[in-house]
């Protein structure tokens, strides 16, 4: 159990300092701009308190908007992603949620991929739609959305194929 809370507090410092001292500075074409710190909502252990993970989650999206100065969009995105994440996972993986037994690396690429791809969109959605907060703009934030969101998914398929747990 000691070691799952540090690897995830690793995780959680690696995450937002990789994000806020390079990937923030990263902009293509004015509105892509990949969010891997999303990585750390989606490898959450499955098997944790609800509410606990509500609070960690919002300390992530508080974490990057103190860095960033965004007055508090990732951590509404944050949350949200997290609230909705036990229906996600049970679309994703249907049985095998229900009875604890998830890996994520153990799942079959479809189920994963419907797994991150709706928590990416989700977050991405929220965010772009707070940072705009004009619904005048929705062709400007379902492109942010898809093109920023097609982006970060690339990047966290890559981050866990690189960093795959060792078979035992």
């Amino acid at each position: 159990m000691t070691s799952a809370i540090t690897a995830n507090i690793i995780r959680f410092i690696i995450l937002v300092l990789l994000q806020v001292l390079l990937l923030n500075n990263i902009n293509f074409l004015g509105y892509i701009n990949p969010y891997l710190y999303v990585l750390f909502l989606v490898l959450y252990p499955f098997n944790t308190s609800q509410t606990l993970f509500l609070l960690v989650a919002f300390l992530l999206g508080i974490t990057i908007d103190t860095f960033e100065d965004s007055g508090g969009i990732n951590a509404a995105a944050c949350v949200v992603v997290a609230f909705i994440r036990p229906a996600v996972l049970r679309f994703s993986f249907g049985v095998s949620y229900d009875y604890q037994t998830v890996k994520l690396a153990n799942t079959p690429f479809g189920a994963r991929l419907s797994y991150i791809l709706i928590l990416v969109f989700v977050h991405h959605f929220i965010l772009f739609t707070l940072e705009m907060f004009d619904f005048s703009h929705i062709f400007l934030i379902a492109k942010k959305t898809l093109f920023s969101g097609i982006f970060t998914v690339i990047l966290i398929l890559i981050s866990l194929t690189l960093f795959k747990p060792k078979r035992r």
